[in-house]
């Protein structure tokens, strides 16, 4: 019995001593384009440093480097007449795959050698028509940056001219605009609001539908964004789902902050390459009360569900066909509650309500790409997106039933075709050019009690359509392989009262030396507004409905940025930007008055407004800084500084700060990643957050108090300011690979030094005291990964 015991321990120990020692490893496989015209590039040697795999594409331009020891990779591709492009950091696990696409640049003199060096390449914009004030958003840098909850718009927040000083919700502002300036668009198809708990109009909302785990690299635009892009004035994200694994299934489970989730991928027919994605998603807090659980949410459960799904169906002769979609569903019911002076969810009358919420949102496309040669390409993509929410209040009061006092349901169809063309004329000239057409089909609806009133009055009944068309055009030259531009025209027209602009657009680089280059980018830009705003409803003397806002044009802005960018050392950068902005056209009201659309869109609504017209102005200004060290040897670094000024003019011709001009925006991220052994690594990552703070409107808590609702000093329209924002973030993490599968945990201690950052001021018109609701305090995130 000892030698049997004795036997099976030397077995074991035999056993977790190979373990430690033998080296897992994986494939990295791929497909290289030219980046002009899209087309597979043949022959290009991939190689990976300090290791003698390497492998050359086939006809197909694919790739595959087998038995790759897990751990951080360095890739390099080269082909002959292309600049060479050097991939820093591409993470290998044991569980899954690794799936690249690497796109070559032609160069436009033959002899010269020009090598992308490490990290440079996710500072430039996929779009290689962006020229300035644009970057990517790496998924990599999703999950590893402290704070982002693996939210892209959190990530975003990280980026110079961007923030987000609000725990609640994840709007972009983008150098001083308003959040509803913001465009979403996926695979080429502008989508709705991609959040949780969002409305029409909106862009940001408490969490985000969009998953980390289904999407690629993907470019964030902030200002001066080339022709391909319109109907917005602040920024653009134009985010591109993934392909699944088209080689073998694989699967990822996980849960955390965001939810209970599990994705699968992988072929429908290896023979054509086809493969399938999809991803699904369950409120973290919704299945813990569900199974009896208190979170710290008291009675008000956020339930909340989404899915995220791609089929890609290359074919030998027709093209590539792609059905892809997301999908979100979410509802919460605050019941209601001591109505205090401090009470986040408090009426503006003071009265006791029982609230319901719940919205709806959703995409589904199908778009076919495909090259008529090598040089000319097209894609055209039809899409259904739908939005649905409703919202309902009722006033509460002890042995009476309850009062009707709020009701809003909106609901939108959109069906998008689109047609993009594309022709590299030759590795000096790329013209493209793209029409949309989009036809919003509207049913909106809302009752309310005005301040001061009793009876619900009926504010909004539509049942109309909308159609949004669009086109652009754009030239890409290269003078040299240096010195390169892009110009180009967008148009749009809405039908619904004929508002058409016509926009130039221009961008511009000029890389002076080989690690300092010069960019600049100027245009024009518009934006409707939110479609519910032309429908509001006002009646005159004679009580008929008056649809005062339906004329209402676009709000228009004249961009300009100016960049320079510098590598001080292969892993260390250093760029700023000075941009400039001119608003004219904003919807203001049409007797003298402090409002502006140009503060409206952070919210869960927009103000019911009517009688607006075009008169208003703003302009926004500031100078950014970025420096950061790319992620080497485990360490990296980012540090972005925003100094601006946002300001606006009413109707009264006052010029005032808009509810954006928070002034400064200061980024410090950090983050150590140490390899324990050759399975095993981990990792701090830390990020300190300071802003300046909210402006406010004054209270009138004297006219607040004799009428019986909230009343604010309109003439000293965000005229105060809060305090500053101050939030520091501890994340640790802890990767283990075995074999085939891969653990990954970490806890992100957000607000680490449980600071109070005031989140809204709120007045009790009963009484006349003011209260302030402070932001989300110390909170751990806990999160945890499985892929297999």
């Amino acid at each position: 019995m000892k030698k049997l015991t004795a036997l099976l321990l030397f077995i074991a120990v035999s056993f977790a001593a190979k373990a430690q020692t033998s080296t897992f490893t994986q494939t990295i496989k791929g497909t290289v384009l030219d980046e002009q015209s899209g087309s597979v590039l043949e022959a290009v040697s991939i190689t990976i440093d300090n290791n003698n795999i390497s492998d050359i594409t086939d006809n197909k331009g694919n790739f595959v480097l087998a038995k790759v020891p897990v751990g951080r990779q360095n890739l390099k591709a080269s082909f002959v007449g292309y600049e060479d492009v050097y991939i820093a950091n591409v993470e290998v696990t044991s569980s899954k795959e690794v799936v690249i696409e690497i796109k070559l640049k032609e160069k436009v003199t033959k002899m010269e050698e020009i090598v992308l060096k490490a990290g440079k390449g996710k500072t430039k914009a996929l779009n290689e028509s962006a020229l300035v004030s644009a970057r990517q958003l790496s998924t990599d840098e999703a999950f590893k940056f402290a704070g982002t909850r693996s939210d892209p718009s959190r990530m975003a927040q990280n980026f110079a001219g961007v923030s987000g000083s609000n725990d609640g919700r994840n709007d972009i502002i983008i150098r001083g605009n308003s959040p509803s300036g913001v465009l979403w668009r996926m695979d080429g198809i502008d989508i709705p609001n991609p959040n949780h708990f969002s409305t029409l109009g909106s862009t940001g909302g408490p969490v985000s539908i969009l998953n980390i785990n289904t999407l690629k690299n993907s470019d964030f635009l902030t200002s001066a964004f080339p022709a391909q892009y319109g109907n917005a004035v602040a920024g653009v994200f134009d985010l591109r789902l993934r392909n699944g694994n088209g080689g073998k299934n694989e699967f990822t489970g996980q849960m955390g902050f965001n939810g209970f989730e599990f994705g699968a991928e992988g072929p429908v027919s290896k023979t054509t390459g086809s493969s399938y994605l999809v991803n699904y998603r369950y409120s973290m807090v919704a299945t813990l009360q569900n199974l009896g659980l208190e979170f710290g949410t008291g009675a008000a459960t956020p339930y909340y569900q989404d899915v995220t799904f791609k089929v890609n169906m290359p074919t030998k002769k027709a093209g590539t066909f792609s059905i892809f979609g997301l999908g979100g569903e979410s509802h919460i019911h605050f019941l209601p509650e001591n109505e205090g002076d401090d009470n986040l969810y408090a009426s503006n009358d003071g009265t006791l309500r029982d609230r319901n919420f719940k919205s709806l949102t959703g995409v589904v496309g199908l778009s076919h790409s495909f090259f008529y040669n090598t040089n000319t390409s097209a894609r055209t993509t039809f899409a259904v997106s739908g939005f649905s929410s409703k919202y309902d209040e009722a006033i509460v009061e002890e042995n009476k039933d309850n009062k009707p006092a709020f009701y809003r349901k909106n609901d939108q169809v959109k069906y998008s075709l689109s047609h993009t063309f594309n022709k590299k004329i030759n590795r000096k000239n790329q013209f493209t050019a793209g029409v949309v057409a989009d036809i919003n089909a509207l049913k909106l609806y809302q009752d309310y009690i005005k301040d001061g009133d009793t009876v619900l009055s009926n504010f909004l009944n539509v049942d109309e359509n909308a159609v949004l068309l669009k086109g652009f055009a754009s030239l890409g030259h290269r003078f040299t392989d240096k010195l390169s531009t892009n110009i180009g025209v967008y148009a749009q027209d809405l039908t619904i009262n004929n508002s058409i602009s016509i926009e130039p657009r221009w961008n511009i680089k000029y890389q002076f030396k080989q690690n300092q280059s010069f960019s600049f980018g100027a245009g024009l830009h518009s934006q409707a507004q939110p479609l519910e705003v032309y429908f509001y409803q006002s009646r005159n003397a004679s009580g008929d409905i008056l649809l005062t806002n339906k004329e209402l044009d676009f709000v228009k802005s004249a961009q300009a940025a100016v960049g320079y960018d510098v590598n001080v050392s292969r892993y260390f950068r250093v760029k700023t930007e000075l941009y400039g902005q001119y608003i004219y056209d904003a919807a203001v009201e049409k007797t003298p008055s402090s409002f502006s659309m140009l503060n409206a869109g952070s919210d869960f609504g927009f103000p019911d407004k009517t009688n607006l017209v075009n008169n208003g102005k703003g302009y926004n200004y500031g100078l950014e800084l970025t420096a950061e060290r790319f992620l080497h040897k485990g360490l990296y670094y980012l540090v972005t500084v925003s100094l601006f000024q946002s300001k606006y003019k009413g109707s009264d011709e006052i010029w005032r700060n808009t509810a954006f001009n928070s002034n400064y925006v200061i980024n410090g991220l950090a983050g150590k990643e140490w390899k324990l052994n050759k399975k095993t690594t981990f990792g701090i990552d830390t990020k300190l957050t300071l802003t300046g703070g909210q402006r406010y409107k004054p209270f009138d808590v004297e006219a607040s108090k004799n009428m019986g609702y909230i009343v604010y000093r309109e003439n000293e329209a965000y005229s105060l300011q809060n305090d500053g924002y101050l939030r520091f973030d501890l994340k640790f993490s802890y990767t283990r690979n075995l074999r085939k599968v891969t653990q990954k945990w970490y806890i992100d201690l957000q607000n680490l030094t449980n600071r109070e950052n005031i989140y809204i001021r709120t007045l009790n018109p009963k009484t006349g005291v003011e209260s302030r609701i402070n932001q989300m305090g110390l909170f751990p995130n806990i999160n945890y990964q499985i892929t297999f």
